[in-house]
This record gives C-alpha cells, sequence and structure tokens, in this order.
C-alpha cells in the first residue's frame, strides 16, 4: 500500500455495530439536539450574510464526511495489499444526500423564489429525512468507526438545519412556501428516477438504487420494502412519493402550528 492507502485504511477502523436506541445512538441524537436548540437560541434572527456563512460551514462538513465516506467504500485492504473499486450502491443522490446539493445554492444564490423553494425542501422534506434517521436508524450503523460517525453527523445537520430554518423562516411559512418544497421534491426523485433508468442500462447487474425508486431493484427501507412485491411499479411510487409528501405536509402543519403558538405566546407576555 502506498502512504495514501495507508491512511485510508487507518480511518477503516472497526468497531462492534452500536444497537439501535444504545449509547452511540442517543449521545448522537442528544448532541444533535442540543446544537439545534443552541442554533435557535443564537442566531434564529441572524442577517442574510450570517446566515449564509452557517450553511456554508454545514455543508463543507457534510462535504468532507462525505469524500471520506466515497474513498472507504471504494478501497478493499487486508492491512498488506489494496484494491480499488467504486461502490455504486453508495452513489450520494439519495433521497439523505440532496443537502449536498442544494445548500451551495443557499450559500451562494441571490434571494428571490428559487432560494426561497430551496430552503422550503430544506425545511420539510430534508428535515424529516434526518429526523426520522436520527430518530430510528434502522440499519444505518455499520463496523466501521468513522462510518457511524459520518452517518450521525450528516443526518443530526439535517435536523439541526430543519430545525434552525424553520426559526429564521417562522414568519413566512404558507402553504405556498410547502408547494415550493413539492417542487423540489419533484425535480428531485425525477432525477434519481432518471438515474436509475440510465444505471440500469449502460451498468447492468450493478446495485444501483437511487431514492429505492428503481423499477429494476428491489426496496430496503421500512414499510415500503413490504409494499415493494405486493403491487405493480407505478403504483408503488405512488404510494412512495404520496407517502413522502403526506409526512413533509404533516412536519410542515407541525411547524407552522408551533411557531404560531410561539409567536402567540411572545406577545401575550410582551
Amino acid at each position: 500500500m502506498n502512504a495514501f492507502e495507508k491512511i485510508v485504511y487507518f480511518l477503516s477502523a472497526e468497531m462492534e455495530r452500536p444497537p439501535l436506541f444504545g449509547v452511540w445512538h442517543f449521545v448522537s441524537l442528544a448532541i444533535a439536539l442540543a446544537l439545534a436548540a443552541f442554533m435557535v437560541w443564537k442566531f434564529k434572527d441572524c442577517n442574510d450574510k450570517t446566515l449564509r456563512i452557517i450553511l456554508g460551514i454545514f455543508w463543507a462538513v457534510m462535504l468532507c464526511f462525505e469524500i471520506y465516506k466515497q474513498i472507504v467504500f471504494s478501497m478493499n485492504s487486508d492491512g498488506i495489499t489494496a484494491t480499488w473499486s467504486y461502490d455504486w450502491h453508495a452513489f450520494p443522490f439519495q433521497f439523505c444526500s440532496t443537502p449536498l446539493y442544494l445548500l451551495p445554492i443557499l450559500v451562494f444564490a441571490k434571494e428571490g423564489k428559487f432560494r426561497n423553494a430551496i430552503v422550503a425542501y430544506m425545511v420539510t422534506f430534508s428535515f424529516f429525512a434526518g429526523f426520522v434517521v436520527m430518530v430510528y436508524p434502522g440499519d444505518v450503523f455499520i463496523e466501521l468507526i468513522g462510518i457511524n460517525i459520518q452517518t450521525m453527523v450528516h443526518h443530526g445537520l439535517q435536523l439541526v438545519m430543519g430545525v434552525f430554518l424553520v426559526a429564521h423562516n417562522r414568519h413566512h411559512l404558507s402553504k405556498r412556501f410547502f408547494a415550493w418544497s413539492m417542487i423540489v421534491f419533484s425535480v428531485l426523485a425525477s432525477l434519481a428516477l432518471v438515474m436509475n433508468v440510465i444505471a440500469n442500462y449502460r451498468m447492468p447487474g450493478v446495485e444501483f438504487n437511487m431514492f429505492f425508486i428503481s423499477p429494476f431493484q428491489p426496496c430496503t427501507l421500512p414499510v415500503l420494502s413490504i409494499i415493494y412485491p405486493l403491487v405493480p411499479y407505478p403504483v408503488y411510487l405512488l404510494i412512495y412519493l404520496l407517502g413522502f409528501a403526506l409526512v413533509s405536509l404533516i412536519f410542515y402543519a407541525s411547524e407552522k402550528g408551533i411557531t404560531t403558538l410561539c409567536s402567540k405566546i411572545k406577545h401575550r407576555g410582551e
């Protein structure tokens, strides 16, 4: 192995797979919730420049961990020799990976409907994705220390950004706001579907299932994995899209209700 491969091998240290609802899980969740509370307390009324800096820092952290993940998953080593083969299963365009592509827009794009639509997606669909994994990690934990840290940092920051952006945009929540998030989700899901179809014909036999909506690969998500083999694919896809939209709508309605209630309590206190 060369020097770089030795570093990658060192960063691939193993551990016992953390159990669901174990110490690793609860400590990660507690840190995410504490950071979310701090961000709301300290920065909920920050100016746009500060907001962009904060989101830029979050994006840089997520991106660095994602690059680490891609490198580690691409190298196989016994400690003496190393072989490289890209793991297409880990290609970063899953539902939870979308902040990697959307955060730069929030950091660099001008104010306007396009940027607001991305914000709407981040406080609904992306928030929901991070929240679910942090509360119920399922099978995201593996035997690699670094990857377990990466997945908790990534999804934890989705939760933190969701809470923080809701507080920062508490005066702008509306039905139109949620409608914009639906448009962004539809575009991203369409891209994932196109990628799945292309991958099936260009890379036959490769496990490639972005957003878990491939017509050619079984779904492994909880609940949806049961539905997938029982119904025709168009029905499954419709259930998937409507299901995610419904849950995100519930998140939006909860956010709207909580921010409205907090506003009333504040006004009464004044």
